[in-house]
């Protein structure tokens, strides 16, 4: 009887659900982690430039600064004055001058880790025009032996090809340092990426607070005349429709609550961890200026004492930030257009004319000037200027 009765209890347990065996994995492997934003170029750039105003200054403030450094183009002997270089450098293209350019140009680097620039009328001589390339839009096309035979622009589903050969490449491509990829660079934006998000998260709280009159929200307590404590269904849907239309948003910020039938407000005060979220947020200010290598400072980033005064955080920031890339895109450039030419030519920023280091070269060609026993050859190339013929005869 009893072998009867399990088989019968069998028949009315419920019809067994179909579901895959991946589900609890996946489900499990999800549980409890932070949603962070895509980490592509496109996202990058449109939440941490476009959509934060500490990326948006980081990446101004460098380029801008580093677009505007006087270049000098020289070789072993001479300090070029007029030079094609110098001629196509001042006006790349029809559209841009020389600060726009390179603007852009430090800013993809800034942005992706990679900037792209394109010579246009170069036939065995140095190049007519040249122009920046989106570096979303750019991809590399590697060989067989791992380096590049190409690079692919894509623009709304056609592509253009620059082919890489014996000859001088038509692109220059202009990377920062990645570990793990051997194509593609790593730019500041990828390391602040977690930082960004914070920063974003805590402004959207923010506005969500102003929305709601600046204040924390409450609790609605229903005491019955009878001491029950719950409220029935059409009292509970009037009461949540009463809220949302006449209590909720900006628009209706500071009026009044008409309680009736028990109902009792209770307001909340911003606990300790609230009052500790502005902290959070300069906090995540403070490291996407630190991924850039901007002096809080520069930034108006409060509770940064690092520098002792705005003069020290400047000095800095030229001195660590801007000039090794502008050093290193420089050296790229001129390796580059030099190609074309067939010149040992060297361009770099003249540290001479950068107000931020006045004082640094001012001390700096002191001591120089002072030290009797080195020939003017010597001076010259201590302080970064090309020997003249008189300085190699002087002694």
């Amino acid at each position: 009887m009893a072998v009867f009765d399990f088989f019968k209890a069998r028949e009315t347990q419920a019809p067994e659900a179909k579901a895959s065996a991946a589900g609890p994995v996946m489900a499990w492997h999800g549980a409890g982690r932070v949603a962070w934003s895509p980490r592509d170029m496109v996202t990058l750039t449109r939440t941490g430039f476009a959509g934060n105003p500490v990326g948006f200054r980081c990446v101004k403030l460098i380029a801008e600064a580093a677009a505007a450094l006087p270049l000098v183009l020289e070789d072993r002997e001479t300090r070029f004055d007029a030079h094609p270089v110098l001629g196509v450098m001042r006006r790349p293209n029809p559209t841009q001058g020389a600060g726009e350019f390179l603007e852009a140009l430090y800013a993809q680097l800034l942005l992706t880790g990679n900037a792209y620039v394109e010579a246009v009328g170069a036939e065995g001589a140095v190049p007519v025009e040249l122009y920046v390339l989106r570096s979303d839009r750019m991809s590399l096309v590697p060989g067989a032996d791992g380096w590049p035979v190409g690079y692919e622009y894509s623009v709304g589903g056609r592509k253009h090809r620059f082919a890489v050969g014996e000859e001088v490449s038509p692109i220059c491509h202009i990377k920062s340092f990645h570990p793990q990829d051997d194509h593609y660079g790593l730019s500041p934006m990828q390391a602040a990426a977690q930082a960004v998000d914070v920063h974003n998260s805590a402004s959207r709280w923010s506005k969500a607070l102003l929305d709601n009159a600046a204040r924390p929200s409450g609790a609605i307590v229903y005491r019955g005349a009878e001491g029950q404590g719950s409220l029935s269904t059409d009292q509970y849907d009037r009461l949540v429709s009463e809220m949302e239309s006449h209590h909720q948003g900006a628009r209706n910020a500071g009026r009044p609550m008409l309680l009736e039938g028990g109902l009792d407000w209770k307001p909340m005060g911003f606990s300790p961890s609230d009052m500790e979220f502005q902290k959070t947020k300069e906090a995540a200010a403070r490291e996407i200026a630190l991924a850039f290598g901007v002096p809080p400072m520069l930034l108006g980033i409060p509770g940064d004492a690092t520098y002792a005064n705005y003069q020290e955080a400047n000095r800095a920031f030229y001195r660590l930030t801007v000039l090794p890339m502008a050093q290193r895109v420089a050296a790229a450039l001129i390796a580059w257009l030099g190609d074309f030419s067939g010149e040992a030519l060297s361009l770099r920023p003249d540290l001479d004319q950068v107000s931020a280091l006045s004082a640094e070269r001012d001390a700096q060609w002191r001591r120089v000037a002072e030290a009797d026993f080195l020939s003017v050859a010597e001076k010259r190339r201590l302080l970064g200027l090309p020997v003249s013929a008189e300085g190699e005869m002087d002694d």
